[in-house]
Formats: structure tokens, sequence, C-alpha cells
């Protein structure tokens, strides 16, 4: 029997961390999730990432940010990153944001909105702005609860809705 290794992680937010702790259960490694630090988006991150990086000298760590309106990922690593990095700090940008990760899943996204999976846009790298695209396909859901949660209120100001996250 193999013995996990347990991997320490940093995300924006609750939905990035239940992504990432799905690819890593995915993975075929044998790691197991030990300390989520989130503290709320990626400032805490950029803030705290030479922490992290100095923290993988005793203990894997994997960080995950979103690209937003960055130009590309080794750039914001680069910009985030100013010491050398640790080989056993894993930091990866999903490009644009996570909600890519969801769009590229485009059968299982349609099945868990429960919308026609042709109405799941291709390549979602490609989309300037995943959360929304992601939000408007909800809009779509025959499932309320989900609309209720992912959509924002009719007039609301709120980019997204109440338990988006959740």
């Amino acid at each position: 029997m193999t013995v996990p290794i347990s991997i320490d992680i940093a995300v924006e937010d609750s939905l990035s961390e239940a992504v990432l702790r799905k690819v890593i259960d995915q993975s075929g490694r044998h790691w197991q999730v030990g300390t989520c630090h989130q503290r709320g988006g990626f400032g805490y991150l950029k803030q705290k990432i030479e922490g992290f990086n100095s923290a993988a000298k005793g203990k894997p760590f994997l960080v995950l940010t979103d690209l937003d309106r960055a130009d590309c990922p080794i750039a914001l690593i680069q910009e985030w990153l100013t010491v050398p990095r640790h080989p056993d700090l894993l930091f990866r940008v999903a490009v644009r944001e996570v909600e890519s990760w969801l769009l590229a899943d485009r059968t299982g996204l349609a099945q868990f909105l429960g919308i026609q999976e042709s109405l799941v846009p291709g390549d979602p790298d490609t989309i300037p702005d995943p959360k929304q695209c992601l939000i408007s396909l909800a809009r779509k859901s025959r499932y309320r609860a989900l609309r209720s949660d992912i959509v924002p209120l009719p007039g609301s100001t709120a980019k997204q809705g109440r338990n988006y996250n959740g």
C-alpha cells in the first residue's frame, strides 16, 4: 500500500479549491490535500507567494490563480515570484479563469446545469470572461436552485449569485 504524500494548496476562492481538489484526486498521483490556504482572491496569493515558495522546502505546495487580464502566465509568475522557485512549489495559472476549466468539460457542465451541451462554447481559453459565460449558461438551467445560487438577482449590482462559489 502506498502512503499518500501531503500537499498544501493555495487558491483564490472555494470554486478554485473544489476544482483543484478534484484535479488532485484524479491525477493518478498519491497526493492528499493537507492545508488549504484561501483568503479571498489573488491579492492574498500574490502577497504570500514567496512564503508558499519557502514552505515548499518542507512540503509540496500547489498554488492556483487566475490569469484574468494579465498578458500571459509566464509573465504573471515572474512578476509575483521574484526569487527562484523551489522545485516543490507548483505554481499554476488558469487561463483566463478557473471557470474555463469547467467550461472545457462541456458534457459534465451541461449535465450539471441541466442544459444542452451544444450551448456550452468550445475553446474556453478564448472566452474573455469565462465566469460571465458560466453565469449566462446558468440562467438557462432547468434547475431553479442552481439559477438562484449562480445568477445574480434581477436589478442587483452583484456580478454573481449569492452562492456562486458554493
